[in-house]
């Protein structure tokens, strides 16, 4: 059977929702009975985002196979459920980077190599590679920025060329775009999605569906008035208004008939009736919409991190929190800390009204004093601890000088000249010079210890989970640790690397070397996030910090849709 191909472009602004549309969208014909993927292609010449300040472009995402890249693949994963890989994540360095190779090889026999045809037949071949896996019966393929930017009008002719070769019946193209409310004029504005609209037409694209970012409802007469002006039917003409949250996006496109309007074109009540439902079975979506919005109990947690203000910096530990929330039916209010700030004099200010500390990833010296005394803190107040990554690093600093009486222990990421090195540069990092790509990346197994707190968690021996690191604990030092009290709860069988750490005689104190937040998904939370949202609750109930969460913000008439399925109303 082929595989279908929807392409989504932007038009008008960055940062409208492509990839929450195509998340979305993407559930509802999973819901439906499809197989579903998406991929994302970037404009910008780095080969990958991993070598980017966070404050450039928000989070890097980790995949099961190790490649690092931009943070809509953690939408695609949350809300599918399905894992990505390198082929769900291609930029413009990528793509020259392997045509130049090829070049350098005498791929192309002495031809003169240009970006017609070979680089546009590279973004093709990338586009279609994840269909002819055969895994697949929708693939979705988002493009980066907006049209009219120079550096996507590659991405538009490819997508013009494979609508040809493939044909209207197995090609979509969905246009994001932006219709305004001007205050002044007191109207609705549809002048930018006709000139978005236009700019794709030069490149000889026709969108079959408009989606129209909003923060109102579009009337008719707007409606009719896009259709007209952009070429598309009426009922192609679909708004997404702001929505409280993300995952009421699937039940807004639903009501929208995103879903209907996709599945009438590509024809896929024709070409998947052996599985293709009338409708989505939505019902555990809605139960977990039900779970987000109606939360019993407010809990209080400090993310206590270098990059808080870039607020994608780390999208997906706070997404996490959401999720296990939502999971519990707790309100998770993430109080993201700058650990610049955090110092010996101030901590317990900063610190003693929250029920959890999280301290999060990063790389470099700056800020790692206050994550210092962030953990030190938290050790000594009794308040659930979780460090990820740098987090865990930190904590066995912390434990080392202040447990052990180490007073210059450090990671010799820091100083390379520590007496007590308790953490240190992997043996196969020394040799490495190149940043991109060259860490410890993707899934490795970790074995649980008998009798830890992870085992108790996970339920399991053995698990496997993503990485993004340079540093490990010390190999040589860990038993001097372990004779002060530290617990080594998780250990990689195959390089015998330190997973995890805990403090048993602590109420929840762990550290981990790997990502937890990259496995987190709708419905199913991720574990140490439930427990440690859990052990957060227990100690704001005994320390009475609890509260009832405010009742939700409405926003016009954004919500009806969601109450009426929610209340199990809706047809």
């Amino acid at each position: 059977m082929q595989t279908k191909y929807i392409f989504v472009t932007g038009g008008v602004t960055s940062s409208l929702g492509k990839g929450i549309i195509c998340a979305s969208l993407g559930r509802l014909l999973e819901d439906r009975g499809l197989r579903v993927t998406i991929q994302k292609f970037d404009p910008y010449i780095n080969v990958d985002p991993g070598t980017m300040n966070p404050y450039e472009h928000g989070e890097v995402y980790v995949t099961d196979d190790g490649a690092e890249t931009d943070l809509d693949l953690g939408h695609y994963e949350r809300f599918l459920g399905v894992p990505t890989s390198q082929a769900n994540n291609v930029t413009t360095g990528r793509v020259y980077l392997e045509v130049i190779n090829k070049e350098r090889a005498g791929a192309y026999l002495g031809k003169t190599v240009q970006v017609v045809p070979h680089i546009i037949d590279e973004i093709k071949h990338w586009m279609l590679k994840l269909g002819e896996t055969g895994d697949y019966d929708v693939i979705f393929t988002e493009i980066g920025g907006t049209v009219g930017d120079i550096e996507g009008q590659p991405y538009l002719e490819a997508i013009r060329q494979l609508r040809y070769e493939l044909g209207a019946r197995n090609t979509l193209n969905i246009h994001l775009t932006l219709v305004p409310y001007l205050e002044a004029a007191g109207e609705v504005k549809t002048k930018p999605t006709q000139h978005s609209v236009k700019t794709l037409l030069s490149f000889g694209l026709q969108p079959d569906i408009l989606v129209c970012r909003t923060d109102r409802p579009l009337d008719s007469d707007v409606r009719r008035k896009l259709a007209l002006f952009c070429n598309v039917d009426g009922e192609a003409v679909v708004a997404s208004q702001d929505a409280e949250s993300i995952y009421e996006v699937p039940l807004l496109m639903r009501e929208q008939g995103l879903d209907a309007i996709t599945a009438r074109l590509l024809r896929l009540d024709e070409d998947f009736k052996d599985r293709f439902a009338d409708a989505p079975n939505m019902a555990d979506w809605m139960e977990f919409v039900r779970r987000l919005k109606e939360p019993r109990k407010k809990v209080r947690v400090a993310l206590v991190g270098k990059y808080v203000e870039h607020q994608d910096a780390y999208k997906s530990i706070n997404e996490s929190f959401i999720l296990a929330g939502a999971w519990l039916g707790v309100q998770v209010e993430v109080q993201e800390i700058l650990s610049d700030d955090i110092s010996a004099d101030n901590v317990d200010e900063l610190l003693s009204g929250v029920a959890g500390v999280l301290v999060a990833p990063g790389f470099g010296e700056r800020g790692i004093a206050g994550k210092l005394e962030a953990v030190r803190y938290a050790r000594e107040q009794d308040i659930p601890f979780f460090g990820i990554c740098l987090g865990m690093q930190c904590a066995v600093i912390e434990f080392a000088r202040n447990v052990c009486g180490w007073a210059e222990a450090h990671s010799t990421e820091f100083d390379p000249d520590t007496e007590y090195p308790v953490i240190d540069l992997m043996e196969d990092q020394k040799a490495i010079a190149e940043k991109g790509g060259t860490m410890r990346l993707g899934a490795y197994r970790c074995r649980l210890a008998e009798g830890s707190r992870a085992r108790e968690i996970y339920g399991v021996d053995e698990i496997k989970e993503r990485h993004r690191h340079r540093y490990e604990l010390n190999n040589v030092l860990r038993y001097k640790l372990v004779e002060h009290g530290l617990v080594l709860g998780g250990i990689n069988p195959t390089r015998d690397l330190v997973e995890i750490v805990e403090l048993p005689a602590h109420r929840w104190f762990v550290g981990v070397q790997f990502h937890p937040e990259y496995r987190s998904t709708v419905g199913k939370p991720h574990p140490l996030f439930s427990s440690f949202v859990e052990a957060a609750l227990e100690r704001a109930e005994e320390t009475g910090a609890t509260s009832k969460p405010k009742p939700p913000r409405r926003q016009k008439k954004i919500h009806l849709a969601t109450s009426r399925l929610l209340k199990g109303d809706a047809e």
